[in-house]
Order: C-alpha cells, then structure tokens, then sequence
C-alpha cells in the first residue's frame, strides 16, 4: 500500500473510532508498528491527530475536511485525468477564476503552460502560475486560510466582484442533484459563490466520492453549473441526476 493510501486509511480509522492503538493499525494496514508509529508522527504534525503512548486520538471532526497536506496526493492520477479534461474545455484566450483545493491547483498546474488570464484563489495556486510566460496572473486580495491557503474575506469578494470571467473552476466538498454544490467552510462557501457570479460559464471538479456528500455550507444548486467533471469511478446514479438537472457530466 502507498504511503498515501495508508495515511489516509489510517485517518479515516482513527477519526471513525475516536481513538486507535498502534496494534490496531498494524492490522488494518498490514504495516509494521514502527511504520504506523512514523505516520502517526507525520498525521500529528499535519493537525490530523493527537499522540499518546501505544497510540492516537482523532482531531478531527466526522463533518470536518482532512488538511490539504493530507489531500494533495490523494487520487492524485485521477485529479490529473480531470485538470486535463477541464484545460481541454478552456480556449486560449480566454478569462479564468481558478477555485482554491486540491483537484483546483491541478488546474492551475495545467494552464500554466496556456495563454490564459487567470485569477487564482488560492497561494498555492498563485506560486503554481507565478513566472507562467503565457499567462495573465491576477492575484486577489484576501486572509489565506491556515494550511490550505485558500484566500477569503471581504477583500477576495471585492476582487471577484470587479472582474467578469469567461469561465470559473469550482472545487466543491460536496456535490448532488438534490443538494447542491457544498462546502465545509463558510467563507470558502462565499468566495465560491462569489466566483460562481462572477462568471459567464461555470464547471464544477469533484472526484467521484464527493458526488454522494453534501457539506455543511451551500454555496450554489446544481443547476448553476454548465459542466461537471470527475472520474470514472463515480455511479452512475449521482451523475445521471446531475445530467437529469441540465449539468453536461463528463466522466475521465
């Protein structure tokens, strides 16, 4: 198992449970204890958990989003596939707001090598494009978000409510026919729908678990979106109902 499938395995677990020793670990893994005892250090460090002898308690809320360290390789192939699909949708030329999280800065990898303008709302994004020879970089006001850096406030609203983009890039925490496009932070919620405003055509990213969640914060009904791509792994019956509400639904 790949470090990153078995950190994420292990926060899954350990946030489920509440607690968990290292034994336990050892025997979902399959790792050696002094494995889990070098991942723990490494989850405890990230704010996921917290360490005592013989093993670890959960920081993390079950509603609550796992850090962006933890995240940033997770799915990683198919967080490509879809930045990929969604460049190929972006004519040069053209204007974008690139949304904050992780499968939004594969985005931003990808259109730095495109003649774009591109308004990113994150810091991770902004030193993904930073130096791009083609690209237009628009850097928003904003109070990064610990961690994940994504920008918020007053200060972002102002920025996205100055310009009119071609097309926004939206991450989401949760996406349904029913329930929306959500969030599990209410700012990063605002700034969402601010981008959503600010834009003539809007294509939401999600890797396919996130089409059967809904988080705490709404942010915009399906039917505010043109487009929506995720992965193939994602059931037919989340993505037909999206297709059902007018979203096009590409699968990569």
């Amino acid at each position: 198992m790949a470090s990153t499938d078995r950190l994420r395995q292990i926060t899954d677990a350990v946030r489920e449970a509440g607690r968990m020793g290292v034994t336990e670990l050892a025997g979902l893994t399959g790792a050696s204890e002094m494995t889990i005892r070098r991942d723990l250090e490494t989850l405890a460090d990230q704010g996921v958990l917290e360490r005592y002898r013989g093993g670890a308690r959960s920081l993390l809320l079950r509603g609550e989003e796992p850090p962006f360290a933890l995240r940033e390789q997770d799915g990683i192939e198919a967080k490509r596939r879809i930045a990929a699909e969604v460049a190929g949708l972006i004519a040069d030329g053209e204007s974008v707001v690139v949304d904050s999280g992780t499968t939004c800065l594969e985005v931003a990898r990808v259109l730095a090598h495109r003649r774009v303008t591109v308004m990113p709302l994150s810091l991770h994004a902004v030193h993904a494009l930073t130096g791009a020879p083609q690209v237009t970089l628009l850097v928003p006001g904003g109070r990064p978000r610990p961690g994940e850096l994504a920008l918020t406030g007053p200060l972002t609203a102002a920025s996205l409510a100055a310009l009119r983009f071609d097309t926004a890039v939206i991450g989401c925490c949760g996406l349904t026919a029913a329930d929306g496009l959500t969030a599990y932070d209410l700012d990063d919620a605002a700034v969402k729908r601010a981008a959503i405003g600010s834009a003539r055509r809007v294509i939401a990213v999600a890797e396919a678990a996130k089409l059967s969640r809904t988080a705490l914060a709404f942010v915009a009904p399906a039917t505010a979106l043109h487009a929506v791509v995720t992965d193939t792994s994602a059931r037919d019956e989340e993505t037909d109902a999206l297709a059902t509400a007018g979203v096009t639904v590409r699968k990569v």
